[in-house]
């Protein structure tokens, strides 16, 4: 099962504030730990939403909205993506997790992905092979990257 581990962002978060040294080495023991249990797939820190941009779809319109974002609760401060057994894994990971923004109440929401039995039969072989076509080219771009 994969998910992704989601921190949402804080004022301070929103306000550009760095970690301590201290925070990114627990952190880093964090991530060093997950990778080695074979968890850890990708994951990263995001830059406040000021310099972020939303496109807001309506008919056949796109609208570009400038950030920052208003509503904090809504807005992603980083990521992981986890490789786990099950939503209790996950979970038993983020209560390990060292807290992301310290003196400040946070908030990490954990969302399974679709994999490619939940589309049933409208997921035809032919869109599987071309969805594996994909994830292939995306590999083989980030290895010569």
């Amino acid at each position: 099962m994969r998910v992704m581990v989601i921190i949402k962002a804080t004022p301070s978060t929103e306000a550009g504030v760095m970690p301590s040294e201290q925070l990114l080495a627990d952190m880093t023991k964090f991530n060093e730990a997950l990778v080695q249990a074979g968890v850890m797939l990708g994951g990263d820190g995001l830059k406040p939403s000021s310099q972020g941009k939303r496109v807001r779809f309506a008919g056949d319109k796109r609208l570009v909205i400038d950030g920052p974002f208003a509503e904090t609760k809504e807005v992603i401060a980083g990521y992981w993506i986890w490789q786990v057994q099950s939503m209790d894994e996950a979970i038993d990971w983020v209560r390990r997790c060292p807290h992301p923004m310290p003196g400040e109440d946070t908030e990490i929401e954990i969302r399974p992905f679709f994999e490619a039995e939940d589309f049933g039969a409208e997921f035809t072989p032919e869109l599987r092979a071309k969805e594996d076509e994909l994830r292939a080219a995306m590999e083989r771009q980030q290895t010569r990257n």
